[in-house]
């Protein structure tokens, strides 16, 4: 596989500092679940009422914190050998399509290759074209969030969105929601943030592995953090909701300011004020320590240091445990030959 040099990756990660400097990305405690045993009263007392969003979140019980790390620690490292498995086969499948029309357009015009019928057709097909790979998956990932922004919109799909789509691990669903809650945001100003950032980032990280392997980082990334969250909140036994895709993306954040740490940044209306990309990482990962340690409540500080320490460990081991994805992808073909015959 072919990417960008490592000159054009730290011009497009300077570029990606510059334009995403003052937007923080932010994994949020949802206002309503911070006092988990003051919905239950409440609900108690009105017993006649509906209360969808409280009902699914079960408070923490005593003796249930290790069986649920447990099983939440099995599920996070299932998920993330999935997705590196399944990132595996895709860019297999994706080399093989592109020999497959590399072929076929030997024996097609390009004219007729191209053509859409119809102008709008063909305007949106050239614009697509033009996109870099890094800004198509940030779109593609920017599409799940904004529908699941719409789903919390849903009155009926409350009680669904709540266990689900927002990780806690006193609710009855702990494994789904750690993938799911890093597409979730409830907020829209939550969500434009994040996905500010996304787009910044994720063009040259692409750049830089490929979209297969991002993908599996991200996806990584995000139940990892999770992860994290739940071992804060049961060592703390101070169980809530939180929800977003800022685990995710500290995490790519992190990976790229570890590959480039001298690349020199700028906060956006402080052009003159100037930092490496290695300073920034350092402040990040302060803050979200001092977040722990000092008990802030706002944000979901545990995901985000989670998602960053994720970020790093994976630049710097997680490229030779990718290189070794030969073994699944011969493992594919032998399957799909038997299965497809070619």
């Amino acid at each position: 596989e072919v990417h960008a040099s490592p000159k054009r990756n730290m011009v497009l990660f300077s570029r990606a500092i510059a334009q995403a400097c003052c937007r923080t990305p932010c994994r949020s405690v949802h206002p309503w679940t911070r006092a988990p045993q003051r919905l239950f009263q409440r609900q108690a007392r009105q017993p006649g009422t509906e209360q969808p969003r409280a009902h699914l979140v079960q408070p923490q019980q005593g003796g249930t914190g290790s069986r649920t790390l447990a099983k939440s620690l099995l599920f996070a490292l299932g998920c993330s050998g999935a997705s590196f498995v399944g990132a595996s086969i895709w860019q297999y499948e994706n080399m093989r399509h592109e020999a497959k029309v590399y072929l076929e357009n030997r024996r097609v015009r390009p004219f007729a290759r191209d053509y859409k019928y119809g102008a709008f057709r063909q305007q949106l097909n050239q614009w697509y074209n033009g996109l870099s790979e890094g800004t198509k998956v940030a779109y593609a990932i920017i599409g799940v969030n904004v529908a699941v922004f719409l789903m919390w919109r849903v009155p009926r799909l409350q009680p669904t969105m709540v266990r689900y789509f927002s990780s806690n691990p006193a609710s009855r669903s702990v494994c789904l929601p750690m993938v799911l809650s890093t597409f979730s945001h409830s907020s829209l100003v939550h969500l434009c943030a994040n996905m500010l950032v996304l787009t910044s980032f994720a063009p040259a990280a692409v750049a830089l592995w490929g979209k297969e392997q991002f993908v599996a980082m991200y996806l990584s990334a995000g139940v990892l953090s999770s992860f994290a969250s739940y071992l804060h909140k049961v060592a703390t036994k101070r169980p809530a909701m939180s929800l977003g895709a800022s685990g995710a993306i500290l995490a790519v954040i992190a990976a790229m300011c570890v590959q480039y740490p001298d690349a020199q940044l700028a906060i956006i209306f402080l052009p003159f004020f100037t930092f490496s990309a290695g300073m920034a990482l350092k402040a990040i990962v302060t803050m979200d320590v001092a977040g722990i340690l000092l008990k802030w409540q706002l944000l979901d500080h545990a995901a985000h240091l989670g998602g960053s320490i994720f970020g790093i460990a994976y630049i710097l081991y997680g490229q030779e445990v990718w290189k070794r994805r030969e073994v699944v992808m011969k493992t594919w073909h032998d399957i799909s030959f038997y299965i497809r015959g070619d």
